[in-house]
């Protein structure tokens, strides 16, 4: 089984910024996309960022200019730099890892999730 630990959430003032950071751990063999989902309390988790293994990324509309997703593969590690934060952007903040083990085929990972909260 893949760990993913997060962690870096909080409550910050609007305009302020948070780095969430999340770790995969658990004999992984490769990773292939790495990513961010947030969900809305009562709503669908949605995709923020995602970041494949050749370094492309994709964002949501609502944050393009504003987050930054970014990974270190050799600490199996995944980033969301977010600046300029709105009360918005107030949710729960998942990791998500495509990853294979040795001998295994890829599975989606999860992580914990972590609170974000954007409030003066």
């Amino acid at each position: 089984q893949v760990q993913l630990v997060e962690s870096g959430g909080g409550l910050v003032q609007p305009g302020g910024s948070l780095r969430l950071s999340c770790a995969a751990s658990g004999s992984i063999f490769s990773i292939n996309d790495m990513g961010w989902y947030r969900q809305y309390a009562g709503k669908e988790r949605e995709l923020v960022a995602q970041i494949t293994d050749s370094g492309v990324t994709n964002y949501a509309d609502s944050v393009k200019g504003r987050f930054t997703v970014s990974r270190d593969n050799a600490r199996c590690t995944v980033y969301l730099q977010m600046n300029s934060l709105k009360p918005e952007d107030t949710a729960v903040y998942y990791c998500k890892v495509i990853a294979r083990r040795i001998g295994e085929q890829f599975y989606d990972y999860w992580g914990q999730g972590t609170q974000v909260t954007v409030s003066s």
